[in-house]
């Protein structure tokens, strides 16, 4: 099962996210499917491809928590 997941990258304290679509079960810094994005936390940006996250969705990848919450914050 696919999901659409956050993905660590940056130096210490200074962490960012890549948005990615991967195995469920693969690890973080492993192997992914598709690059959709990026979210920095500390200056609360973001930008994600939200046409290429519908056809994700639509074939069956599930986003996480912390990815439903930044999806309804780019849609509002």
């Amino acid at each position: 099962m696919l999901a659409i997941k956050l993905k660590r990258i940056g130096k210490k304290h200074q962490a960012s996210f890549r948005i990615i679509v991967a195995e469920k079960r693969s690890k973080i810094n492993g192997r992914f499917v598709e690059d959709l994005g990026w979210y920095n936390p500390h200056t609360n940006k973001s930008k994600i491809n939200m046409e290429r996250v519908g056809h994700w969705t639509k074939n069956g990848a599930q986003p996480t928590a912390s990815i439903k919450n930044l999806l309804k914050k780019q849609k509002a």
